[in-house]
């Protein structure tokens, strides 16, 4: 007893130098040490013991972070399943092709996946249905693709043992890649995932197909937003893009550098596609004209953004059934690919253009014009525009384009917001939840 009373008296022993003497008894010393050291090791252990507990009782990975969905998809594989991949993408036209559409669930990717599907092409989507908006919308999509004969896989661009298996069972002659993680202002708050989808993902997407037996050809969106802090208007494929404003936009200058990459060591035959402010049915609740329908109608006050000095904010508005003409126009135009078993033959095709609608229109008449639509007043809330990444303005030069696709946009904005509000009422409504567009 009197040994613990002298140990707990030395805990109160001042720390300062030369205050006290120390005791010349190395048994208390001993005792001490092996008592503190035994403390830790009990607290250590029993740390790692709560730690491992929780780490096997956990659930699986929310898909709130798609950073960590990637793996963990749906059950895939099986001879019910092939038959379903074989059939979906089963080319039904004479001279068609054979196409993986990745994204297929997305916006962008069901308007192209159906339009490919109706001209008798055979297609297979890819998606990973992760909820950067609800995805009960693409749940949506993906049962209006099923009933025009397009099974859409349910998974992930980084499971590579999936995009093997995908190449086993249909020899693609395309691969339409539209999956990404789209928005700019996202990118603050979760920006690996910017990095898992647009580089690591179309990494994952371009080893697949250059290690193909014959390689697909590929086409791919890029995005209007790598021309980033350019002033010079219109924008053209041939102005600089290495000043981006926001993650989003430099992981898509990443893509473009990484589709060089593979198109010159393995012969891919590689499309970029710039994209410039799709809008239209079925679109993105993440997007201005979306999200502002929805709140005109609520009576929610709108967020208009200025520039310096009250500066007009602008958007080349494109709508989605002219960039699904620009997107199968690539497709049919796009050269072989000159590679086999992942080696280069010779040289292949490398493009990039611009899909836009060459109109930018203010987002204050965009306002004027849904309010027209809706018969509501929108309640406007005038805002400078915040350092977020987005850029003042957006204006395409589709020259290349008209060129060598025969690109031309033939949809003005009052048009296309008509119908995407036609769209937009049936659909909340609940009466095209089961139609088709």
């Amino acid at each position: 007893m009197s040994q613990l009373k002298q140990i707990s008296h030395l805990d109160n022993i001042p720390s300062t130098p030369g205050k006290f003497k120390m005791d010349k008894s190395p048994y208390i010393h001993r005792l001490r040490w092996h008592s503190s050291h035994a403390k830790l090791t009990f607290w250590f252990f029993l740390f790692l013991g709560l730690m491992l507990l929780l780490f096997l009782r956990s659930p699986p990975s929310s898909p709130s972070d798609p950073t960590r969905r990637s793996l963990r998809t749906s059950t895939w594989g099986g001879p019910a399943w092939e038959k379903r991949v074989r059939s979906s993408a089963r080319v039904r036209a004479r001279h068609g092709l054979s196409v993986l559409v990745t994204g297929a669930a997305g916006f962008v990717g069901t308007h192209v996946s159906a339009a490919l599907k109706r001209r008798g092409d055979g297609v297979l989507g890819l998606d990973n249905f992760n909820d950067y908006y609800d995805p009960a919308l693409k749940r949506a999509r993906q049962a209006l693709l099923d009933r025009t004969g397009v099974f859409v896989v349910d998974g992930d661009i980084n499971d590579s043992a999936l995009l093997r298996k995908l190449f086993d069972v249909v020899a693609f002659t395309h691969v339409m890649h539209l999956a990404a993680q789209a928005g700019v202002r996202y990118a603050m708050q979760n920006p690996g995932s910017y990095v898992h989808s647009n580089i690591a993902g179309l990494v994952s997407v371009l080893e697949a197909c250059k290690s193909a037996n014959p390689q697909p050809a590929i086409v791919w969106a890029s995005s209007s937003s790598v021309y980033g802090l350019n002033s010079k208007v219109p924008f053209s494929e041939r102005d600089r893009t290495d000043q981006p404003a926001s993650l989003y936009a430099a992981t898509k200058k990443a893509g473009e550098e990484i589709a060089h990459t593979y198109n010159h060591i393995y012969g891919l035959s590689i499309t970029g596609l710039r994209f410039f402010t799709v809008y239209g049915p079925w679109g993105r609740p993440d997007m201005a004209y979306f999200f502002f329908t929805k709140d005109i109608l609520k009576g929610k006050s709108i967020p208009i953004f200025e520039g310096p000095d009250h500066g007009t904010v602008a958007r080349d508005f494109t709508y989605i059934d002219d960039i699904v003409k620009g997107c199968l126009a690539s497709l049919d135009t796009a050269g072989k690919s000159t590679g086999s078993g992942g080696k280069k033959k010779g040289p292949a095709q490398l493009r990039v253009f611009n899909l836009g609608n060459t109109s930018p229109v203010p987002v204050t008449q965009l306002v004027s014009i849904l309010e027209r639509l809706l018969k509501v007043k929108a309640n406007r809330m005038m805002m400078k525009m915040p350092r977020n990444g987005d850029v003042q303005f957006t204006h395409a030069n589709i020259s290349l384009a008209q060129r060598e696709l025969k690109y031309k946009p033939t949809t003005d904005l009052q048009t296309g917001l008509k119908k995407f509000v036609r769209w937009y009422l049936s659909y909340n409504s609940g009466s095209q939840k089961k139609s088709s567009w």
